[in-house]
């Protein structure tokens, strides 16, 4: 299966299409077959799915309790056709979602595990910065000596 997708780029969004990091598309499985589906994710972020990494999730969500359905459904609806990356491996992004979500010129690609999402920038720097206060507050660097 395709992942993990971990780290944070920026980029600029082209006639709606963004072009996905090299080190993310190495990680794409031969089953993903350069295909992606493009669909609303979390806090005011865009999901792109590697198309066996969407089959996978559907299936573990189908099986899962209301709130799991509840979700498949909701990943559904907002999904956008399954599309095959373009040349160096552009993904076009829909317009209203990107309006949705309030990308213009700038994103930030961001690694989730399994999926990739796209931020607007201002957006993830104030939930960063959120989370940095947090994690300041909870950890130590006697957390960190496991």
């Amino acid at each position: 299966m395709s992942g993990e997708f971990l780290g944070i780029f920026e980029n600029s969004v082209h006639k709606q299409r963004v072009i996905i990091p090299a080190s993310f598309k190495k990680k794409f499985a031969e089953e993903a077959m350069r295909s992606v589906v493009v669909t609303l994710g979390p806090s005011d972020t865009i999901a792109i799915y590697p198309l066996d990494s969407w089959k996978s999730t559907l299936e573990r969500l189908k099986e899962g309790n209301e709130r799991a359905k509840k979700l498949r459904t909701q990943l559904i609806d907002f999904a956008m056709l399954e599309q095959e990356l373009e040349g160096p491996g552009r993904v076009r992004i829909h317009e209203l979602l990107l309006t949705e979500v309030g990308i213009e010129d700038s994103v930030i690609i961001k690694g989730e595990g399994h999926f990739i999402s796209l931020w607007n920038p201002e957006v993830y720097a104030q939930v960063r910065q959120s989370k940095l206060e947090a994690h300041r507050e909870t950890f130590t660097s006697e957390d960190y000596q496991l």
